[in-house]
């Protein structure tokens, strides 16, 4: 049976160009669907925080975002007054990087086009169907109705998600209890320095620049709290927030743009129906407290992308791709936790002296490292650790995220281990000096996988004791072989055959 394509991808914003260029580094043919005609102008999303950044770097398309944005060390937990210190994560990506969407999708949408993806803009889907050999999707473009087919459809078409309403996938949580508005606009009279935010028994004021002299202000004001989301925000609204709140209208004018959000929790029951797959809002939506939204749709779509490339290929194992929601479920489950006591902490029930003075236990409390530690870890995501395979060989490293290791190669080239990654394969890093690495696997059946043998040109935490370590293409540890391992080749060998198949 012919199909249009192996994927489609319905919704072109950040989440649906990453999966679209993941399926395209393993050479699976592919189409992204957008119904805007060109990227969003808007900032919308305006952080990649340092997970994000990590798995950017992966992928060569760090520099490019940096020549773009602005990095900060700090982030924040429901703008409380102490900030999260980003400063002391272990990694080169310790900041968070303040972009507006629009440049982070040109950026991801010219990666996927340079990889050879198809993307047809102007294109609304109507309607998906499926059954036992494929997928159909109905759609309205400038050319009229047509309908293309796939083996797999991947809906990253937002909280309204028409994939995810074709495929009969619940959507389930709680509808929103209050709005608050945000607006890009000009200051004439900014705040000093910094990211302020401002809460007091009148509301919560939040203040973040913007590229070309403009500002960001978020705004939950308790008189306005039960407009509906739908109803458009205007300027006299935030300048008459702002008073009442701040007390000063900072000379707020010329909004670029203008918006009301909500604090519905809701999340897909499931992340694949048959052949069709949710990523980003399309699976979850929540409050956007700590600006962890995009990121984590970033995540999970380098997550899904090379499993399912695995599996059109043909040399994933039969597990592999079940493991998307059982990875990701999980995570955002906590995610949407995390959203909702971040809620409760803007004010989203009362803005009393109960409250304010909860918030200023919890800041002060955020000034003791660990507890800072803590929290920066979670809205970076690097506290994320996948549950091991069952058949893989215990290791402390299994299921944890890749450090960027420096390494010095056989040749005495040192090298950072995220530039190893590039092509979207698997790193097989060996440290051990064996001469049976060769005779343990007949790796010229093994394309996917990209071997190195190296030793570490700097100290690192966790990998003293590694003989050899295979990490996937997200770069998480598959799994890890001890140097104390009696028999590591045969450790070795049972490890490539359970994560990277026969072939």
């Amino acid at each position: 049976m012919q199909f249009d394509y192996e994927v489609i991808i319905v919704g072109g914003g950040p989440v649906g160009m990453m999966v679209a260029a993941e399926l395209a580094l393993a050479r699976v043919k592919v189409c992204v669907l957008e119904r805007l005609r060109e990227t969003t102008p808007y900032s919308r999303a305006l952080t990649l925080h340092p997970r994000s950044l990590e798995i950017l770097d992966m992928r060569g398309l760090k520099a490019k975002l940096l020549d773009r944005g602005k990095p900060i060390t700090t982030g924040h937990f429901a703008a409380l007054d102490t900030r999260l210190d980003f400063s002391v994560l272990d990694s080169s990506s310790n900041y968070t990087l303040i972009i507006p969407q629009h440049d982070t999708e040109k950026v991801l949408e010219e990666w996927a086009k340079s990889l050879g993806v198809e993307i047809r803009r102007e294109v609304e889907v109507v309607a998906v169907h499926q059954d036992q050999h494929g997928v159909g999707v109905e759609a309205v473009g400038p050319n009229g109705k047509t309908v293309l087919t796939a083996l797999y459809v991947v809906g990253s078409d937002g909280a309204a998600s028409i994939v995810r309403k074709q495929a009969g996938i619940p959507f389930i949580g709680k509808n929103a209890t209050f709005t608050a508005m945000q607006g890009d606009v000009v200051l004439k009279n900014p705040p000093k320095s910094g990211i302020p935010s401002y809460f007091n028994e009148q509301g919560l004021v939040m203040i973040v620049p913007l590229p070309a002299g403009m500002h960001r202000v978020v705004l939950i004001d308790p008189e306005r709290m039960a407009v509906p989301k739908e109803e458009p925000v205007s300027l006299e609204e935030l300048r008459a927030s702002l008073l009442r709140i701040f007390g000063d209208d900072l000379g707020i004018s010329d909004p670029f743009w203008m918006t009301r959000f909500g604090n519905a929790t809701l999340q897909a029951q499931r992340y694949r129906e048959g052949r069709i797959f949710l990523a980003g809002d399309a699976a979850h939506i929540h409050f956007p407290a700590g600006g962890q939204g995009m990121n984590v749709g970033l995540q999970e779509a380098m997550n899904l992308g090379w499993k399912l490339a695995a599996h059109l290929k043909g040399w994933a194992p039969d597990w592999l791709l079940d493991t998307y929601h059982m990875e990701r479920f999980p995570i955002n489950t906590d995610l949407l936790t995390n959203t909702q006591v971040q809620s409760l902490l803007f004010g989203s029930s009362e803005f009393s002296p109960s409250i304010i003075a909860l918030r200023n236990m919890l800041s002060n409390l955020l000034q003791i490292p660990e507890a800072n530690y803590r929290l920066a870890t979670q809205i970076s995501a690097f506290h994320i650790q996948y549950e091991p395979n069952g058949d893989t060989q215990p290791h402390a490293l299994n299921g944890r995220r890749f450090t960027e290791l420096n390494l010095r190669l056989e040749n005495g080239e040192c090298q950072n281990a995220y530039d190893l990654f590039h092509s979207g394969s698997f790193l097989l890093l060996h440290f051990g000096s064996d001469e049976q690495m060769d005779a343990a696997v007949d790796w010229s059946k093994y394309k996917h996988v990209h071997v190195v043998r190296a030793s570490l040109a700097e100290g690192a935490a966790d990998w003293h004791d590694v003989h050899t370590a295979l990490i996937r293409p997200d770069g998480y540890v598959a799994w890890a072989v001890s140097q104390a391992e009696s028999n590591p080749m045969e450790a070795i060998r049972k490890g490539i055959i359970n994560w990277c198949g026969h072939n």
